[in-house]
């Protein structure tokens, strides 16, 4: 498996392994799936259900045209929203285990994703031929979305032996959640370790708090407390900056 080396803000290169050809034809199959699903359902509500046919009795091809248009447009900001949301990720991503990073280190941003989104309609184009001759011919297997907005679509799985850390024992298995988290130096998370740790043992609150706030100040991160506490948030920071450098003890 072909792998990148992303150059951090601290100037450290970590490698990442570069998603497959396969990997992202299965997540593109798998997405597609999702919106021929949603396609077939929302016409048979409309048609079948509600039986709301008649309303485009008498209409100009143009106006049937555009209630199409907009009953299916879901599908069309499919991509570019939901990988907004999911931080780089789709459902059918999601479950191929890959991602959307900027190779420059950081999270793709919204501009980013929608770059990707507009390239698609040439990456599509010719049955997907032109998307798929890219990623085989590009370094880091990108296609023309990718190449515009300086991204790549890295592999989650990859392979991580509990011994190569030095902060925190992660499961082989372990996905990350935060690839910011490459932003840090090693200084930075001992820094927080070495808090977080002191905090925990005298139960101070105030002290995890201002940790988690100051840690989602500098990654730009904002966390919903109801889906995760601050105490889980800094733990998986932590595992997330092991999994990534992967440096041995």
């Amino acid at each position: 498996m072909s792998q990148i080396a992303i150059n951090t803000s601290q100037n450290v290169n970590i490698n990442f392994n570069i998603a497959s050809v396969g990997e992202r034809m299965l997540a593109f199959i798998i997405d597609l799936l999702i919106k021929v699903a949603y396609v077939l359902i929302v016409f048979y509500l409309f048609f079948n259900v509600f039986d709301l046919g008649y309303l485009l009795a008498g209409l100009d091809q143009w106006s049937v045209m555009a209630v199409y248009i907009v009953l299916t447009f879901p599908v069309y900001i499919y991509p570019v929203v939901l990988e907004s949301l999911m931080e780089g990720q789709t459902p059918g991503k999601k479950l191929m285990k890959i991602r959307v990073v900027k190779i420059d280190g950081y999270q793709a941003s919204f501009g980013d994703y929608l770059i990707r989104w507009m390239f698609r309609l040439i990456d599509t184009s010719a049955a997907g031929v032109i998307g798929l001759i890219s990623m085989i011919v590009s370094k880091n297997n990108q296609r023309l979305g990718d190449i515009a907005s300086g991204t790549a679509v890295i592999s989650l799985k990859n392979n991580i032996n509990i011994s190569h850390t030095i902060l925190e024992n992660i499961n082989e298995d372990y996905i990350p959640s935060f690839p910011q988290v490459i932003a840090l130096s090693d200084n930075d998370m001992r820094i927080i370790k070495d808090n977080y740790t002191k905090a925990l043992k005298v139960d101070d609150r105030q002290i995890i708090s201002k940790l988690s706030d100051k840690i989602k100040s500098i990654l730009k991160l904002d966390i919903d407390p109801k889906k995760m506490t601050e105490r889980q948030f800094i733990n998986v920071v932590i595992k997330d900056y092991n999994y990534y450098t992967g440096k041995d003890s």
